[in-house]
């Protein structure tokens, strides 16, 4: 079967992931439809990450012989890759953490610490009421630190931002707006370039999550606007382990240091110590240095396939999904209809049938998708549901694919009898 906008070249793409291979449950073919969990690994990944541990691994930008140059090469070219995978204006702004989790509680630790940009009792923090709970839990944490207020957006009915009051709600007493691009939930995709717009004009500094954004949207951080954009290596086909932190300049120069040690130091006395300018500052200790040589071979891959066309793949795969879906009776999709509007991941309840089962189901089939509240349990708790079902696809997604979900769906309601 073939749709419009679907990759031209779907099983070239297909014979990249070598997983996409294997068979599971008594030897049924996988079908792999986690990829907001974590997305599966092209083989030019896992051969650029064995061929660095097999003949240059050495620690970086200390070990003063041939391998430890080779070392850093590799790893500062990872941050060169990344820094044109996101337009960054300099690669400098392009730092390296553990994932996006780690970037964002980097940024709410350092503000509650002295400095410009310094937040304070009083202060507002604005976030929304569909992020994920690494976009929440450290905005609670800063204003328990510093008797700031929080504050969030709330969510319309069909799973999108209610921005009817944002002039109220973002105003001169909010020092920061974080928000996500895509909702790994709800799917929804949000107006970034907008949200960063009204968060400047009060002089919010604005933190975007573009970790469902980055593997499927083209991330020019020029053109969001925003201060801070974050998002993990793994979702992008890349490894397990790193996370990106893009920043701009001056707002990095304004945050003082997260951890102490290794190269984010310039100069240390017993009395006092001075630090390493951007990005280094940043970057205590080892870094994740195979993880940022096979996050730069995931970038330069999606790159070579193009973003545009990846979109593209991702709208027709969900657009026929939500048409399969539509036809199970008892199924309700959380999250807008329209594919234009939305991501690959698509969040669903059954009546009659937990979401743990629905799962369980599906996997005797096969089929792998996630239940539960997705580390979203606020924007579950907006629409009255405790957990759900959630498929979400990738470039390497087959409609035949979506095909078996919605039939192995229907047997699901078969075996509970909810006919």
């Amino acid at each position: 079967m073939s749709l419009p906008g679907l990759l031209p070249e779907l099983e070239v793409i297909r014979n990249d992931f070598p997983i996409l291979e294997r068979t599971v449950s008594g030897g049924k073919r996988l079908v792999y439809l986690d990829s907001a969990n974590t997305s599966q690994k092209p083989q030019v990944v896992i051969d650029t990450m064995v061929d660095h541990l097999e003949h240059h691994n050495a620690n970086i930008a200390r070990a003063m012989h041939a391998l430890g140059a080779e070392s850093t090469e590799a790893f500062e070219g990872g941050r060169d890759k990344v820094a044109a995978f996101l337009n960054a204006p300099s690669r400098d702004e392009v730092i390296f953490t553990k994932n996006a989790s780690e970037a964002l509680n980097l940024v709410a630790n350092t503000l509650a610490w002295r400095g410009p940009l310094q937040v304070k009792e009083g202060d507002e923090i604005l976030v929304t009421e569909m992020e994920h709970h690494s976009n929440i839990v450290p905005w609670q944490m800063l204003a328990e630190r510093t008797g700031a207020t929080l504050r969030w957006v709330g969510l319309t009915d069909d799973g999108q931002l209610d921005l009817s009051n944002i002039d109220e709600i973002l105003n001169e007493r909010t020092k920061v707006f974080a928000f996500t691009w895509v909702s790994n939930m709800l799917g929804t995709v949000n107006p970034v370039a907008q949200l960063a717009a009204k968060a400047r004009a009060v002089g919010a500094v604005s933190v975007v999550d573009a970790s469902q954004a980055a593997p499927q949207l083209t991330v020019d951080v020029q053109a969001v606007g925003a201060d801070i954009v974050v998002f993990t290596g793994h979702k992008v086909v890349g490894p397990t382990g790193i996370g990106v932190l893009w920043g701009r300049t001056e707002v990095l120069d304004a945050l003082p240091p997260f951890l102490g040690g290794g190269e984010m130091i310039a100069t240390v006395t017993m009395a006092k110590s001075t630090y390493a300018p951007i990005p280094h500052k940043f970057e205590a200790g080892t870094p994740p240095i195979v993880e940022a040589v096979g996050l730069g071979a995931a970038v330069d891959y999606l790159r070579a396939v193009g973003l545009d066309a990846i979109h593209a793949h991702e709208q027709a795969i969900t657009a026929y999904a939500l048409e399969g879906l539509s036809s199970i009776p008892g199924l309700k999709v959380l999250g807008p209809l329209d594919a234009a509007l939305r991501g690959g991941a698509i969040s669903f309840e059954m009546a009659g049938v937990h979401p743990h089962d629905i799962a369980q189901v599906l996997d005797t089939r096969g089929i792998a998708v996630r239940a539960g509240h997705h580390c979203a349990k606020p924007a579950h708790a907006r629409f009255g549901v405790q957990a759900s079902t959630r498929m979400s696809s990738y470039l390497y997604t087959t409609p035949q694919e979506i095909d078996a979900l919605i039939e192995g769906l229907n047997y699901t309601r078969s075996y509970f009898k909810v006919d």
